[in-house]
């Protein structure tokens, strides 16, 4: 029996996906971005380990709650980390009929080997994926968060390829993700894409601040402000936030 590596519950998650959602949020992850607000996620043990089993029991005490659009959303931390186990439990809760997402900034995908034949399989049981692009630039990307965005992007294209419904999220950084230029060529590559169902745009805050120094960590941060509504509404009108995404792939 495989146990995954729990760092939190959150049983009437209101924001991560369609509906009241059943909220997993799991240990572990490799990326270190400058505006994480879980730092404490990412250390990779944890001393709570649960079974897929275990959490499907208690995700079906709230399923009066989540009506024709809820579910379970599995978050993190980075959930591929943890693929074998996520997989399991997407594939108990279909056969419990309940709706499944995966919140992923999908970092470690790669197109080849075993892995990429375990992600194949975990799809088979995933109704949609909510996916942050950090940053289109991939030096900018490389800086902010530690890693390169070839194989981010690269799992967005191939979730296209088999037309996985996605939803996309972009952090607003002051100074950081929010030049022009950077989410126009992110809207060009959403163009090109045709299984995006919703672009968010999510205002940088500073609410996580304090998981840094309780680890002892500099918060790197430290002096950006909240985006204004202004720099939120410029920025969502270039990614055509809030509006309904229809269709958008460009004809060969």
């Amino acid at each position: 029996m495989i146990k995954g590596r729990i760092h939190s519950i959150e049983t009437f998650g209101l924001v991560d996906g369609p509906g009241v959602r059943f909220v997993i949020f799991l240990q572990g992850c490799t990326m270190r971005c400058k505006f994480c607000h879980n730092a404490d996620t990412w250390k990779l043990q944890s001393d709570d380990m649960r079974s897929a089993d275990e959490l499907i029991a208690q995700a079906l005490r709230y399923r009066a709650y989540w009506g024709d659009e809820g579910g379970i959303t599995v978050s993190g931390g980075e959930p591929l980390l943890q693929i074998d186990f996520i997989t399991e439990l997407f594939q108990k809760a279909k056969e419990k009929g309940i709706h499944t997402t995966l919140d992923t900034a999908g970092q470690p995908f790669r197109r080849k080997g075993e892995w990429f034949g375990k992600f194949r399989k975990l799809m088979r049981y995933t109704d949609l994926l909510l996916v942050d692009i950090k940053e289109m630039d991939p030096v900018k990307h490389q800086k902010l968060t530690g890693v390169p965005n070839d194989n981010i992007l690269s799992m967005i294209r191939y979730l296209d390829e088999i037309g996985k419904p996605v939803w996309i999220r972009q952090v607003l950084v002051p100074g950081w993700t929010d030049d022009p230029e950077d989410l126009k060529k992110e809207r060009e590559f959403l163009d090109e894409l045709s299984n995006v169902q919703k672009v968010e745009v999510l205002p940088y805050h500073t609410m996580g601040a304090y998981k840094w120094e309780m680890l002892g960590i500099p918060y790197p941060l430290k002096g950006v402000k909240t985006p204004s509504e202004q720099q939120v509404k410029a920025a969502e009108k270039i990614l055509g936030a809030g509006e309904q995404e229809t269709s958008r792939k460009k004809c060969a």
